[in-house]
């Protein structure tokens, strides 16, 4: 017989977690999926990395996050959430994905996994938005030299590496690579460093650009990748250069697949943000909810911990709301 829960929660990332917490108090039985092991996209993260937001911006229910910087590291942040899911001591799946989730004809789901099936009155999806990258799409981006994510520093000591991107973690890997003793080249699209990237980060990589420490091309792209060699295409030129990895720290995006998958509409125009109701954050089948960063869609930059951590009293609040009804 299957397992029925009030509530299944497909990720478990902080907005997962913050989810499940709110349930928890209310009464309601529920059930964290998560494909990887837990805030799996956090530990996916670059091991050197420290959060934009400040520590007590990342806090889930009301538990204080005590760090020694006023910005936390990865590092922190895992413990953090460990001891979060501990603490609660909230029912969570690791390595089981979600694979279908079907409408049933009382209002409820049948969710199959990779594991088992079950039964839940309601969905959440909290699944983020770094589980696919944005591809370059030229030649040789299949190549093992490429790489989608950047994880730790040493491993490029040495080498030629293009970083392709001009965003925080573009920036950083360019920083840290360099600081290993790689011969870094950054490619930008646009004509000068992104905006959003940490304000005391943004004059370390001017400097370094200024004294031709890091090499940069403006307003350029990546048209090849060569096992020995890279091909960049500059407002005046076709250029190739020596090269041992790249970098292509594109961006990412939701699983829309896995959304379409769900029913959930999703325009086909970007920022292509899956509907939902904001006052509500109920999508646009009945009792199926979306939480986190996953509800911008292509714009991965307009939610974050930090301002999402709402979501999961909002849904629990309707949830609750149409219980008591």
């Amino acid at each position: 017989m299957k397992k029925r829960f009030d509530i299944i929660i497909i990720g478990g990332g902080p907005i997962g977690l913050a989810s499940a917490i709110e349930a928890k108090k209310a009464g309601l039985s529920y059930m964290i999926f998560e494909k990887g092991c837990l805030v799996n996209s956090l530990y996916n993260y670059p091991i050197n990395m420290t959060f934009f937001s400040t520590s007590e911006k990342l806090e889930i229910g009301n538990i204080p996050f005590v760090t020694t910087s006023p910005k936390p590291q990865r590092a922190e942040a895992l413990e953090y959430y460990r001891r979060i899911q501990t603490t609660f001591e909230l029912n969570i799946h690791l390595f089981e994905e979600v694979l279908s989730v079907d409408k049933e004809n009382t209002g409820g789901f049948n969710v199959k996994t990779s594991k088992a099936a079950y039964e839940a009155a309601h969905i959440i999806v909290a699944t983020g938005f770094y589980d696919i990258p944005t591809l370059l799409d030229i030649p040789g981006e299949n190549l093992p030299k490429v790489r989608h994510y950047y994880n730790d520093p040493h491993y490029y000591a040495g080498q030629h590496i293009v970083v392709v991107g001009a965003s925080n973690s573009s920036i950083d890997a360019a920083l840290e690579t360099y600081r290993k003793g790689a011969q870094v080249t950054l490619v930008v699209r646009g004509p000068e460093i992104s905006p959003r990237v940490k304000y005391w980060v943004r004059p370390d990589i001017e400097n370094r650009i200024a004294g031709k420490e890091i090499s940069v091309f403006y307003s350029s792209k990546l048209t090849a990748i060569t096992e020995t060699e890279v091909e960049i295409q500059t407002p005046t030129d076709r250029i190739c250069l020596k090269n041992d990895f790249v970098l292509a720290l594109t961006g990412y995006r939701p699983n829309f697949a896995l959304l379409k998958k769900l029913g959930i509409t999703i325009p086909e125009e970007s920022p292509c943000i899956p509907y939902h109701d904001p006052n509500t954050m109920e999508t646009n089948i009945k009792n199926m909810y979306l939480a986190g960063v996953v509800c911008g869609g292509l714009n991965t930059h307009l939610w974050f911990i930090e301002n999402s951590r709402i979501h999961a009293e909002i849904i629990i609040a309707h949830i609750t709301q149409k219980l008591d009804a």
